[in-house]
């Protein structure tokens, strides 16, 4: 027997493959275009009478030689046609108009003439077609295509642009995002109750109608909302608050009552704005009023979230980084009960998030996370993972394998103090009067109390920079003494105050520490109470992004007033301009050290200058440990590992 199977037979009943609707869409414009190409080529393909061309004078001369049969002139061109008394077919092109003496010569010489206008396919039958086109044949694509629900673009403008996504995606959830257990928990009782509502509604408990994330840009607030849907396990409406706005008056609107009708049909359910301030702002702010499709926007979003339909398991999130622009309707109980603020990680939170951004990474035995995290107060989920990437983008360019200590050093640089600029040359008294500039600020920094630890100082220019003298907290704060704030006025103040004591003279190059030091001598003054002759009063900023409110808005406090603010900001700048003059001139040797060794090495770190000063004013500035970076993280490793030791003695049981 063979194993070779025997070829199956067709069953009668079976139906042959058909074309899709897209290849015979394909198929029927192949075919048209063909028959087109056709009309228009093919005459001329099929000619095969043989055709002589000569010149008028040389027709002419044959016709007087009685060498022409007939001449057919077309009116419109001139061109003379007709048959050779041999048989063959001959074209001139005569002048025009036509000469009717040579007319005339022509009939004398037997020759039979005949006036004809020329036939031309654009000239007759081109519009017949274009009007068959126009009138007919569109119409009918069109009604076809109605029929057929394939006019989507135009016909469902007001349908809402929401991204639905399912229990398949995304596959983030709440263990992808490191940190923020608070803001986890409050999620998790959403997500909890779109599970299992009965359990909320057994006992009367109502869960809130909207939950608002707020927080500073990069803080993962559309991460946190892509977990809900992952974890959710119920229909996630994601849309960006963008999505709502056309060049169509009340699309937004449409597109809103869209969206929770669809939501209510699939409750229970999450619907998710991103960036709600866009079309959430105040209503009739702005000169001239507000705008109109935007605040009908806001109306029917606030009519669906708390109006006479109740949104029974739909529950809308929404996020935003300017929660004080959002209209204050929706913003009240019944609505957005709930916010939940995001806010930039602290040192707790920065350890977990460096680990999950460098989870896939390749590190280096010398890399410390806890040490970049120490080294990165203020940075946001988003500038963490770019410093990761940064870093392992340092170790590429440097031939290397593995992310080192060093990279993560360097990218720490790129990311606050801006790129380093190869290509800027500065002149050799240029570079003198930066390098004594940002030793004046270094040294401040380090033998002022209660000033942040010196990290590094750099001659090198970097972003808009000429040279940076960098400073880390030791902890993360939160509200700051007076004595900082002073602090921090002095050292900014130092730049200034060393080229004034080397050159006698100054430079613009304090223009930035000037400014910023203006700016908080007067919130010391307008808004912390921090001057005596003002006393405890405070007229803050109040912030306002709408130009024509912000112009709207009168200053809430007389010119006297105003004059004892400016009189208090001079004040304390120029006792802080006093006061640096003072600590500069006492450690001047260690400012000419500082700046000696910038100008040999063009960057050094707070060791090194710390060690510069203490040598040359004698004896150690702080007698309890250089206040320095490095020496902070060492002290603080240093008490993590005995806190951790002395826990583990005080657990272990004994023998």
């Amino acid at each position: 027997m063979s194993n070779t199977p025997s070829p199956k037979k067709k069953s009668p009943d079976a139906k042959e493959p058909t074309l899709r609707p897209e290849q015979r869409r394909r198929l029927t414009t192949i075919a048209i275009v063909a028959v087109v190409i056709g009309i228009l080529v093919g005459p001329n393909l099929f000619k095969t009478k043989t055709v002589r061309h000569f010149t008028y004078s040389t027709f002419l001369t044959k016709a007087e030689a009685h060498a022409i049969t007939s001449a057919s002139v077309q009116n419109a061109t001139g061109t003379i046609s007709g048959v050779l008394s041999s048989g063959v077919h001959y074209t001139v092109s005569g002048p025009m108009p036509v000469i009717p003496s040579d007319i005339k010569e022509l009939r004398k010489l037997g020759v039979t003439v005949k006036f004809a206008n020329p036939s031309s396919f654009s000239r007759d039958w081109l519009p017949l077609i274009e009007m068959l086109v126009l009138f007919v044949l569109v119409p009918l694509f069109i009604f076809s295509r109605l029929s057929k629900g394939q006019m989507g673009g135009m016909m469902s403008i007001g349908k809402s642009k929401a991204k639905k996504f399912d229990e398949d995606r995304p596959t983030t959830t709440f263990a992808d995002v490191a940190g923020y257990v608070g803001v986890k928990e409050e999620i998790s009782e959403v997500v909890s109750f779109l599970k299992s509502p009965e359990k909320y509604k057994a006992i009367g408990a109502r869960i809130p109608k909207g939950i608002l994330l707020v927080g500073p840009p990069g803080t993962g607030k559309t991460l946190i909302a892509r977990a809900v849907a992952g974890e959710a396990k119920v229909p996630f409406f994601s849309v960006s608050g963008s999505d709502f706005m056309e060049m169509f008056v009340g699309v937004g609107a449409s597109r809103v009552r869209d969206l929770f009708a669809t939501a209510r049909k699939q409750a229970p359910a999450i619907i998710f704005v991103d960036e709600i301030d866009s079309i959430g702002r105040k209503r009739g702010a702005g000169l001239g009023g507000g705008h109109d499709e935007r605040e009908q926007t806001l109306n029917q979003m606030l009519s669906e979230m708390d109006g006479f339909d109740p949104t029974e398991g739909v529950v809308v999130m929404a996020a935003t980084n300017r929660p004080d622009v959002l209209d204050a309707a929706l913003l009240r109980p019944g609505r957005f009960d709930r916010q939940v603020v995001v806010p930039l990680p602290d040192l707790e939170e920065r350890l977990p998030i460096l680990q999950v951004h460098a989870k896939n990474k390749q590190l280096a035995d010398d890399v410390n996370l806890d040490t970049v995290a120490r080294g990165t107060p203020g940075m946001s989920g988003a500038d963490l993972a770019n410093l990761v990437n940064e870093a392992a983008l340092h170790a590429v360019r440097r031939d290397s394998t593995t992310i080192a200590m060093a990279d993560f050093e360097n990218a720490r640089d790129r990311v606050v103090m801006g790129q380093l600029r190869d290509g800027q040359v500065l002149q050799d008294d240029e570079r003198e009067r930066v390098a004594y500039h940002e030793s004046g600020h270094a040294l401040l920094a380090y033998v002022l109390e209660h000033s942040d630890p010196l990290h590094k100082i750099t001659i090198l220019p970097r972003g808009m920079a000429l040279g940076v003298t960098w400073t880390l907290p030791e902890e993360d704060r939160h509200i700051h003494s007076r004595q900082y704030v002073e602090d921090s006025l002095c050292m900014r103040m130092g730049g200034r105050v060393a080229e004034l004591l080397i050159y006698g003279d100054l430079s613009t190059g304090a223009s930035d520490d000037l400014q910023r030091n203006t700016e908080l001598a007067g919130r010391m003054v307008r808004e912390w109470g921090m001057s005596k002759r003002v006393g405890p009063m405070a007229w803050g900023s109040n912030n306002q992004v709408f130009l024509g409110e912000g112009l709207m808005q009168t200053r809430d406090y007389s010119d006297d007033t105003a004059k004892i603010i400016d009189e208090e900001v001079e004040r304390i700048l120029r006792e802080q301009e006093a006061r640096a003059i003072e600590v500069l001139t006492l450690h001047r040797r260690g400012l000419e050290a500082v700046a000696q060794k910038l100008l040999a090495e063009e960057s050094i770190d707070g060791e090194t200058a710390a060690q510069l000063i203490d040598e040359a004013h004698g004896q150690a500035v702080h007698p309890f440990g250089k206040k320095t970076v490095r020496t902070m993280l060492e002290t603080t490793n240093h008490d993590a590992l005995t806190a951790a030791a002395k826990l583990t003695e005080e657990t272990t049981p004994e023998a």
